[in-house]
């Protein structure tokens, strides 16, 4: 394994290990990266050292306002559902738990038929 491989598995395992207060948080390999899933239901994309969560149209401008941009996991292919989660709430746990369970919040509410 090389050392961004070994850095990024790093990255991946203390996000993993910060969300543990979520309960039932998985990753499965996606995009090179990890899909981070609550229960069956994915929320967040971890890739190259940063992680992304599942904005909709009430939480994108609060990442929007902190200049973050879209997940593009190459130059060909942009997921603007996907934004990256500012160094701020990263470094502070209490913060990064408050926007994955907003991001959770509000993939459950959209997917609710009716």
């Amino acid at each position: 394994m090389k050392g961004a491989e070994m850095a990024a598995d790093r990255f991946e395992q203390q996000i993993l290990d910060r969300l543990s207060g979520l309960g039932e948080v998985t990753a499965r390999p996606l995009f090179g990266g990890h899909g981070l899933y609550w229960r069956d239901t994915i929320f967040a994309i971890a890739y190259g050292g940063r992680l992304y969560l599942k904005v909709d149209e009430g939480s994108k401008g609060d990442y929007l306002a902190r200049g973050m941009g879209p997940f593009r996991p190459n130059e060909r292919q942009t997921l603007k559902s996907y934004y990256e989660v500012p160094l701020q709430v990263l470094a502070d746990p209490e913060a990064l738990l408050s926007w994955a369970k907003e991001t959770i919040r509000a993939g459950q509410s959209s997917s609710r038929p009716g």
